[in-house]
């Protein structure tokens, strides 16, 4: 019973991870308004090494369309710079000598589909990693069968971890439904 117990620990803790990664990914699909983790895959040559954008830099947003970034040091302003251009974000950076200033443009239709297609491949991504770590659980359950666990116990735990699998699925579907929705609106 304790290996099962542990199993199903396991295959929930791993689920959980799946939706965590999931979230995760879509902090990184704007939905038309400007918030700071829009940057969070920006890096800049900091003295040689490659700096996160929010540890040499203070990254605000004053309203909805405009991201303003001021840096700690002025000497990296041109750095910073360079690197939002590299990111490849789609942002024309603007440096007023202080600081620098992105106005995210409102989103157009085509850009926003672009955007739900790419929701639903993360969506899609969070269900197989969760359908794995099922499969894993399962195949834990019947080595355990062939090492002596009672049959009955052993079917209760799968049932278990379908269940578990289909509560997961569901709060994919869920988070992916609300995303969509937060994307599509104009």
């Amino acid at each position: 019973m304790e290996e099962i117990e542990f199993i199903l620990d396991s295959t929930k803790e791993s689920m959980a991870g799946s939706i965590a990664h999931l979230e995760k990914e879509f902090l990184n699909i704007r939905a038309g308004k400007a918030s700071p983790q829009m940057l969070g895959s920006v890096f800049v040559d900091y003295y040689g090494s490659q700096t996160p954008l929010s540890q040499v830099s203070n990254v605000n947003v004053p309203d909805a369309r405009t991201i303003t970034i001021q840096p700690y040091e002025k000497s990296m302003l041109q750095a910073i710079e360079k690197a939002i251009m590299v990111a490849n974000l789609g942002f024309n950076p603007m440096n007023n000598g202080d600081n620098i200033i992105i106005s995210v443009p409102p989103l157009t239709e085509e850009r926003r589909r672009d955007l739900v297609k790419q929701a639903k491949s993360e969506a899609e991504d969070a269900k197989i990693s969760i359908r794995n770590a099922r499969k894993d659980a399962n195949t834990e359950i019947k080595k355990l069968e062939k090492e002596g666990t009672s049959e009955d116990i052993c079917k209760t735990a799968e049932d278990d971890i379908q269940k578990l699998t289909d509560s997961f699925i569901r709060k994919v579907d869920e988070h992916l439904v609300t995303k969509e929705a937060e994307i599509m609106k104009v």
